[in-house]
């Protein structure tokens, strides 16, 4: 008898651990406008634009300041600011964005494409995904 019921406990607890693992949403690798694909004059996809962060957000102020910065041409500046941004909130696909931006904006396509990869664990919106997975091509 007692086999019986460890059975059946470890079959629920298996049922269990396997619910756990499904997904709350779906990811598309396209991005698509009225049916089509949103394509730019050459051919490629182009990037989405996800809504800034939230100005309540801690490190929303620290955001902006470094896309300032990176605008003016200076990314040392930005970094600086945003790995500060990061140390306040490090699961913030936000700052992963910026960061993924400030690295292309300096030319550096292979760290703007690794920092986006890793934005990609923590996007909550599709527009967060589309916009970090435009970095990985």
């Amino acid at each position: 008898m007692k086999s019986r019921y460890s059975q059946w406990t470890l079959l629920l607890v298996l049922l269990a651990a396997l619910a756990g693992c499904g997904t709350t949403g779906t990811r598309t690798g396209a991005i698509v406008v009225d049916g089509k694909p949103d394509v730019g004059d050459t051919g490629s996809v182009t990037e989405p634009v996800p809504p800034p962060p939230s100005p309540d957000a801690p490190y929303a102020d620290l955001v902006k300041r470094a896309g300032a910065a990176r605008d003016a041409g200076d990314y040392e500046q930005a970094l600086a600011l945003l790995e500060r941004a990061q140390r306040i909130d490090p699961d913030s696909a936000d700052i992963y964005l910026a960061l993924a931006q400030t690295h292309r904006a300096r030319g550096d396509l292979s760290q703007a494409r690794a920092t986006a990869e890793r934005g990609l664990l923590y996007c909550g919106s599709p527009a967060q995904c589309d916009a970090l997975r435009a970095y990985t091509r």
